[in-house]
């Protein structure tokens, strides 16, 4: 009951700043790797993030290689339904979040 609520709000804190953190590195990575940024590297971006804070739960130290690989794997995966590009390209992305993430969500 109210533990749980008491808890709940920063756990959805820490997702919606790694989501934010994801979309950011998203639009930079999108410019750097070449194409325009646009919507869909946001969205690659925000899914890392969520992915990253989904693997975490409420593990308070972060593997640096684990966010990698989340991130990575999620981008890839969402960077085929969003724009069809390259799947290593979105994995990229994917794997910059995690590991931005992992540097400043802690």
């Amino acid at each position: 009951g109210t533990l749980g609520t008491v808890l709940a709000p920063p756990a959805s804190a820490q997702l919606l700043e790694d989501i934010g953190i994801g979309a950011a590195t998203g639009i930079i990575t999108g410019t750097v790797i070449g194409d325009d940024a646009g919507l869909d590297d946001v969205i690659n971006g925000a899914a890392a993030g969520a992915a990253v804070n989904a693997a975490n739960g409420n593990n308070e130290s972060r593997d640096l290689g684990q966010d990698i690989a989340v991130g990575a794997a999620a981008s890839g995966v969402t960077g085929i339904i969003t724009n069809n590009d390259s799947f290593l390209e979105n994995a990229l992305q994917g794997a910059a979040a995690g590991a931005v993430i992992n540097i400043f969500g802690d």
